[in-house]
């Protein structure tokens, strides 16, 4: 019906949207998306074209196919969070048209799955991170993991990012450049401390430094990291993974990520939280999230102070002879005295204060009346309603009293 209204020219003609040539449109038409993001989408884009076909019109697609597409990728023997992500691109894709008016609702709008991370947090210890830093080749590779596991900052983007003109020796403080977050308004920098930890790192790097160097770390790091696809391909994990077997550590899973993460988690013991993701970049849930972590310190410290508390309450019940206070208790008292001896004034803590007499509208009923005349005012209130009856009237001659 709908189509032979539009034929005549009765109503508009509805657009027919097709998927391929409208996700095409909408990532072209998103000027600040990563490289590394739009790898992502384009995975979820070949999932939707394989599953539905290129030409299928869009508002034709029905919440029940967008359920199948869904058993599909869990069929595949996809990873969940895979999965996660390729529903995210096919819910944000159907959003896009619907905003557009393409299409009525939104049929990825109830389909989901849940993703749970395993857990690869791992706490890289101090005495583990100098062992590290003895490991490394030469002076970049100290610094790129000081600057990991002393400053907090993102490897490879952060670290290979940071110049000499960024670090104020005399102020104490560092501006990091951060690629990641640039495209939000004022998140592109960020300051953090010059720790203790770094400046003798630091300063052996600006020594050994070559004349009219930028960078801290040797520009060629740079360059191989930073291509066209985004910071990827910079081989930097496998000369690391090497480092952390030459230092006689087990590798630990996010090699660099962890560092990060046990540098805030140091941090978050001495500084309020809000400081800490101040310097660290991200949002207060991300750290509760991502970040923080739980380490054997914490209980070390915890039994510490359990055993002073221990120690402090049992202290206070062994005292010395000398201060002890013999305890007396007091004899039950006799009926002499109980009683309130008579040199007592019997005014107590309180002032005096005069009583005012109650005055009553009625005086309250006497129990030393005559008993003829207490017979007559109780058959008088037994009898008063049918003498109302019979007279049509209250007697109030009593009424008053």
């Amino acid at each position: 019906m709908r189509g032979k209204l539009a034929r005549v020219g009765l109503i508009d003609k509805q657009e027919t949207a097709k998927l391929a040539p409208f996700i095409e449109q909408h990532i072209a038409s998103r000027k600040n998306i990563k490289p590394a993001s739009l790898e992502v989408w384009g995975q979820g884009k070949r999932g939707l074209i394989e599953f539905f076909g290129s030409d299928s019109v869009m508002r034709k697609i029905t919440a029940g196919e967008a359920d199948c597409y869904k058993e599909s990728l869990i069929g595949e023997g996809l990873a969940p969070m895979t999965i996660r992500k390729r529903l995210q691109f096919a819910k944000t894709i159907f959003r896009a048209a619907l905003r557009h008016k393409l299409i009525i609702e939104n049929p990825f709008s109830d389909v989901s799955i849940v993703a749970t991370m395993p857990d690869r947090s791992h706490f890289v210890s101090l005495t583990d991170t100098v062992q590290l830093l003895d490991a490394a080749p030469d002076v970049d590779w100290r610094a790129i993991i000081a600057l990991s596991r002393y400053g907090g900052m993102r490897c490879p983007s952060e670290v290979l990012s940071l110049r000499w003109e960024d670090i104020d020796w005399k102020r104490g403080r560092i501006i990091v450049t951060s690629p990641k977050t640039e495209r939000y308004a004022d998140k592109g920098t960020r300051i953090i401390p010059l720790f203790p930890e770094l400046v003798p790192i630091l300063t052996e790097a600006f020594e050994l430094a070559p004349e009219g160097a930028v960078y801290v770390v040797n520009e060629r790091f740079r360059k191989a990291a930073n291509g066209p696809k985004g910071w990827r391909n910079c081989n930097l994990r496998t000369t690391f993974l090497r480092i952390v077997k030459r230092a006689g550590l087990k590798p630990w899973p996010r090699l660099f990520h962890n560092m990060r993460t046990s540098r805030e988690t140091e941090l978050m013991s001495d500084f309020p939280m809000h400081v800490v993701v101040a310097w660290l970049g991200h949002s207060i849930d991300i750290a509760k999230q991502h970040y923080c972590q739980v380490t054997d310190d914490h209980f070390t410290l915890a039994n510490a102070l359990q055993q002073a508390h221990a120690q402090r309450r049992s202290g206070s019940h062994e005292e010395s002879d000398e201060c002890k206070i013999p305890l007396v208790l007091p004899a039950p008292a006799t009926q002499c005295d109980a009683v309130q001896k008579p040199e007592a004034d019997g005014l107590g803590f309180e002032p005096r204060v005069p009583l005012q007499v109650q005055q009553f509208s009625r005086l309250p009923p006497s129990t030393t009346r005559p008993p003829i005349r207490r017979l007559f005012y109780r058959c008088y209130f037994i009898f008063q309603p049918t003498l109302c009856m019979a007279f049509g009237k209250f007697d109030t001659r009593f009424d008053t009293y």
